[in-house]
């Protein structure tokens, strides 16, 4: 501590020559002075803290909160994060995700203290602005599984609810369940679909196979849902029914859309598509016109029957059964709905009708997955789309994580075993 000079001054005058040290009452200061720590020293002089802080008389502070945050507001922390925008639910103002760790600093409101620097909130959740319990340091995480054709109540069938019920089971952590839904791509009833709410083939080609299973489908239509030659249209409306009649069977419609965490399913009903040409628009368009203007989900995932692009038997919309050109058959109608509507306007597009598993090479923004395996096989044929991956040798199904903004895909086969994982990051 460095002394003003008066104080240096006047020390032989007060301590004095003897190793006693003199009591208070004995020490005259002086007019303009005062005693500090046994020292004269002018009263305009701050003396300092034992802790090497300085203190003014008057007790106001140095801007300094006992957070470590100025008063203003702005933090002064030495953390090497980097500090955001101030958007704490993983993502930049645009929807796309910027940040994914665990850092909590960012513009000085968030960090549990006020914008005076003094600490407001000693609990640990950090950046919870609606108060949801969902902070800055929460991974958003969406788990489910895929699988499509499943529609005959076989024994490959069994098999397959088996696997994957124990895979769901076994993915099960303290980030929550390992699957909270499951994706049905169509084909639900082999070979004409149903025929009333009564129907027999709800209890024996989807209930008793999936008995085990307690998270809900999300179902959508394949062509043999609408009859043998795919356009008996009467059918349709018992299998959207049947969402009232059970427990786990969930299709609100031909057609929707499902919300979970930072992504949204969007169901489509393809075989519509595919033969609007007899049956006429089915209004698709114009719908996922109006979704895509509102969605503000971090993940988009698509899932129908038909597949864009396949090496399956059924093979490419627009050349379906490697027949090009011919009217419905072919799937022009589909390939001019996913041109428009599909391809890069949505992150994932998942669908069965090919009996066998793919992981397609990305083509027009879009990624393109094949999981028509949860009963049967078909033979792959070599429609010249390349792949990561593909298998039509056994049945079987996909898994599927969303965490933020990574998405980890895994085929397993019927009986459990891991064959081929991707991640993809946005």
């Amino acid at each position: 501590m460095r002394l003003p000079l008066i104080s240096l001054l006047m020390i032989p005058l007060v301590v004095g020559c003897g190793d006693d040290k003199p009591d208070d009452d004995e020490i005259d200061c002086g007019p303009g002075t005062h005693l500090e720590y046994d020292i004269c020293v002018p009263d305009e002089e701050a003396a300092t803290d034992v802790d090497g802080s300085s203190t003014s008389d008057d007790g106001s502070d140095d801007g300094i909160s006992d957070d470590g945050s100025s008063d203003d507001g702005s933090s002064d922390d030495t953390s090497s994060s980097d500090s955001d925008d101030g958007v704490d639910d993983g993502s930049s103002d645009d929807g796309s995700p910027d940040d994914t760790s665990s850092s909590d600093s960012d513009d000085g409101a968030d960090d549990g203290s006020s914008d005076d620097g003094s600490p407001d909130d000693t609990s640990s959740s950090v950046g919870d602005e609606d108060g949801d319990g969902v902070t800055a340091t929460d991974p958003q995480i969406v788990r489910f599984v895929a699988l499509g054709d499943g529609g005959e109540g076989n024994e490959a069938q069994y098999a397959v609810a088996a696997a994957m019920k124990t895979v769901c089971d076994a993915k099960t952590d303290t980030d929550g369940a390992g699957c909270e839904f499951a994706l049905y791509l169509g084909d639900n009833f082999y070979n004409e679909g149903v025929e009333s709410i009564d129907d027999p083939q709800f209890e024996t080609k989807f209930e008793m196979p999936y008995a085990d299973i307690e998270f809900p489908f999300y179902v959508v239509l394949g062509n043999h849902d609408y009859g043998e030659l795919s356009i008996d249209l009467f059918r349709v409306p018992f299998q959207v029914e049947y969402t009232d009649h059970s427990s786990k069977w969930d299709m609100p419609n031909e057609f929707y859309t499902k919300s979970h965490e930072h992504a949204l399913f969007v169901g489509l009903d393809t075989n519509a598509i595919m033969v609007e040409d007899l049956l006429g628009d089915s209004g698709q368009d114009t719908w996922i016109s109006g979704v895509h203007a509102t969605n503000e989900a971090t993940w988009t995932v698509a899932f129908g029957h038909h597949p864009y692009i396949s090496n399956g038997r059924h093979g490419n919309a627009g050349e379906y059964e490697g027949i090009p050109f011919i009217p419905i058959v072919s799937g022009e109608s589909v390939k001019d709905f996913f041109d428009d509507q599909i391809c890069g306007k949505v992150d994932v597009y998942i669908s069965g009708h090919d009996h066998n598993r793919q992981w397609l090479n990305p083509t027009c923004g879009t990624e393109f997955i094949v999981s028509g395996a949860a009963a049967k096989n078909t033979d792959l044929a070599g429609r010249g789309t390349p792949t990561f991956w593909e298998d039509d040798s056994t049945t079987g199904f996909l898994w599927v994580e969303l965490r933020d903004n990574a998405l980890t895909g895994e085929f397993y086969n019927r009986d459990g075993v891991l064959e081929y994982t991707h991640t993809v990051f946005k």
